[in-house]
């Protein structure tokens, strides 16, 4: 069963008090999603702080007609988050509303900082499929994969930019895979430390582009 969301998720600590947006689509601009996928977030466009108690606030619609008062009311309110829900440093939070739930993965960074990713595709040969993930690893303990991108490359072009918050010293792997008709897939792994403030770089040469990466440190 496929829906059609929009709607906001938004955090509030006191370093500012405003709108955090973790998800923001308007109701011209949805996401379609299956039941149980993930759903696309756009940020938090800067780290939450939970040196204090965080106020989480929501408004997901699901788009059900021509008019918005024909829409379904998926989660609309508020949740107060504390330091010590999080006994572990990943926790699942789950909204319950009035047509469903969304569950969401929150997680703790200590020393934290903030990694901004660039990918930059240039000398493109041939159209081609492209997936991006990333894992996170720190000594032994991995978090498991990230997804950040998956779609069709037909000419050179700049994704995105990829933000994520990870503890100092974490290493960071960005996986590529490049596939062309779905026969021939080529996979390459990059590395980068996790640091206070610096930049980093890499190139990629595949048969079908150059991929180019660079990663910006900032603290939280």
């Amino acid at each position: 069963m496929r829906f059609t969301l929009y709607g906001y998720i938004v955090a509030r600590d006191d370093v500012d008090f405003m709108l955090n947006y973790v998800f923001n689509r308007s109701r011209d601009d949805p996401i379609i999603v299956q039941h149980g996928s993930l759903i696309e977030v756009t940020g938090p466009k800067r780290g939450i702080q939970m040196n204090c108690s965080v106020l989480l606030e929501f408004d997901m619609r699901i788009k059900n007609g021509k008019k918005g008062e024909d829409d379904l009311q998926l989660i609309d309110g508020t949740n107060e988050l504390q330091e010590m829900f999080f006994l572990c440093k990943q926790s699942i939070l789950r909204i319950n509303g009035d047509c469903g739930a969304v569950d969401m993965s929150l997680g703790i960074v200590y020393n934290g900082v903030e990694a901004t990713a660039g990918v930059a595709i240039s000398e493109l040969v041939s159209v081609f499929d492209l997936s991006l993930s990333c894992d996170l690893s720190m000594l032994e303990e991995r978090r498991g994969e990230i997804p950040l991108f998956h779609g069709t490359i037909s000419e050179s072009c700049g994704l995105k930019r990829f933000v994520m918050a990870m503890s100092l010293n974490t290493m960071m792997h960005l996986n590529f895979k490049v596939d062309k008709n779905g026969s021939n897939v080529v996979e390459h792994f990059c590395s980068f430390e996790a640091k206070q403030q610096e930049c980093a770089s890499h190139q990629i040469k595949f048969e079908l582009a150059n991929i180019s990466v660079k990663v910006t440190w900032s603290m939280l």
